[in-house]
């Protein structure tokens, strides 16, 4: 999380950084918990017919989360200045598309939450599991956006409530790490699908014809 802005205030961004960064993060982000999920979540489901095919629709869909964040990652770098499909405010900074080490954060977090123990005996877990793994691939491949937290100077002078909030964040972290995580996880995949809908519903009334025009 701190490479690229390192990079950036050390003047040492490159062309050969940008693409080893993204090589390493295929690796970290891409492959790692691809076949950490289906270890936690598909390959110790009690044995039968029906968790033989989740098996096999399980390789699938791993394989399309490493495929998925790899090509997140080939259009992160050959775009420059990219706009989301649901452009927001002018003074922020946004990602097109929902971050690699993002959805690897949420599927650490759920198995972290989960005490590291992998899933057994209840088929319909691994279900849920393998359509959480299908949204993350979806999320990293579509245009919504999500807010980039780039505009966030750390060594800008921060007021005491801002120093509170932060030591409150690394307490909660700190002494409740498994629902703390999970939460901060959800919360931020969940940021872009909210936002899309939301709007898609203001689009929706906007072009709604008002009572007073229509005919009677």
């Amino acid at each position: 999380g701190m490479d690229g802005r390192i990079a950036r205030i050390t003047n040492a961004v490159s062309d050969f950084g940008r693409e080893l960064d993204s090589l390493a993060d295929v690796i970290t982000f891409g492959i790692a918990p691809a076949l950490l999920a289906f270890a936690w979540g598909l390959r110790t489901l009690e044995p039968g017919v029906a968790a033989e095919h989740l098996n096999r629709f399980g390789y699938f869909l791993t394989f399309l989360y490493v495929v998925c964040g790899a090509s997140r990652l080939a259009r992160f770098n050959i775009q420059q200045n990219p706009v989301p499909k649901n452009p927001g405010r002018a003074n922020r900074k946004y990602f097109v598309g929902l971050p690699i080490p993002s959805a690897a954060a949420l599927l650490a977090a759920v198995i972290h939450a989960n005490g590291g123990y992998p899933l057994r005996q209840w088929l319909p877990w691994g279900v849920l599991f393998l359509a959480l793994l299908g949204l993350l691939s979806f999320l990293m491949v579509c245009t919504w956006r999500y807010y980039s937290f780039k505009d966030l100077n750390l060594l800008q002078q921060r007021s005491w409530l801002s120093v509170i909030l932060i030591a409150m964040m690394i307490y909660l972290i700190w002494n409740f790490s498994q629902p703390v995580l999970l939460a901060m996880g959800v919360a931020y995949v969940s940021s872009g699908i909210v936002i899309r809908l939301g709007g898609l519903l203001r689009h929706r009334f906007k072009h709604l014809p008002h009572p007073e025009h229509q005919p009677h």
